[in-house]
């Protein structure tokens, strides 16, 4: 399938409703509207195409960048690649949901997640640790270090309140998979998450909100979660 073909397929399958829902979350003209459930049939026609994923990428519009998440090939992406993506991925759900998760099944994932950790840009640090939360939500934790783990559990507990408003949410998220996704550092990702308590971000209106990844992980103790793996982090 060209692009001009499949940027009529994802016009085609876009909703008024849901175009509407994503630009109030950030995302701006071009902009369909696509849910991500009906990529699904899209997908299975075309399947891994990591040239036609670039096209899409590069067309800046919103869906047409998702889905091309959903088709990239991320054994065949550079860190170059990776880069240049997440230099294009304008808001959160493109940086949180398409680069990051990508990345997440690329074999140079955490060294590029640890560039953009330490890059001091808002979207590159959130994607870095949501790149960190899809890994460990899915790979055995044979293939983590426990140590730099921890670490970076430290790094969490000392800088989570006075970072940037996206990568607080990652940051959050970090600390409840560990505590959730990685057995070895249960006990001390639930420390840290007691010990952070609730993170003050920006909610609907003007009002705060805040998150709390103690009550998260309590909350998976209860239903059992404990050790909890995906068996796919792209759809």
């Amino acid at each position: 399938m060209d692009l001009g073909t499949a940027m009529q397929e994802l016009e085609a399958l876009g909703k008024e409703r849901l175009k509407k829902m994503y630009m109030s979350n950030g995302a701006h003209e071009p902009v369909f509207g696509v849910a991500t459930g009906e990529m699904k049939p899209l997908f299975k026609k075309i399947k891994i195409n990591q040239p036609l994923a670039e096209q899409l990428y590069a067309t800046g519009n919103y869906d047409a960048m998702y889905f091309a998440g959903i088709i990239a090939d991320p054994k065949a992406m550079t860190a170059a690649d990776f880069d240049r993506w997440i230099d294009s991925a304008y808001f959160y759900m493109l940086s949180d949901f398409v680069v990051a998760v990508t990345l997440a099944e690329a074999p140079i994932a955490q060294d590029v997640s640890d560039a953009w950790i330490a890059s001091g840009d808002e979207l590159k640090m959130s994607a870095g640790w949501n790149c960190y939360c899809w890994q460990i939500g899915n790979q055995p934790d044979s293939a983590f270090s426990e140590q730099k783990l921890s670490d970076m559990l430290d790094d969490v507990a000392k800088s989570i309140h006075a970072a940037p408003e996206r990568t607080k949410y990652a940051m959050n998220q970090f600390i409840y998979t560990v505590g959730i996704s990685y057995l070895p550092l249960h006990a001390k990702a639930t420390e840290t998450a007691l010990a952070v308590g609730p993170v003050e971000v920006n909610g609907t209106k003007g009002k705060s909100k805040f998150l709390n990844a103690a009550e998260t992980i309590r909350k998976a103790v209860e239903k059992n979660q404990i050790g909890f793996k995906r068996k796919h982090v792209r759809c």
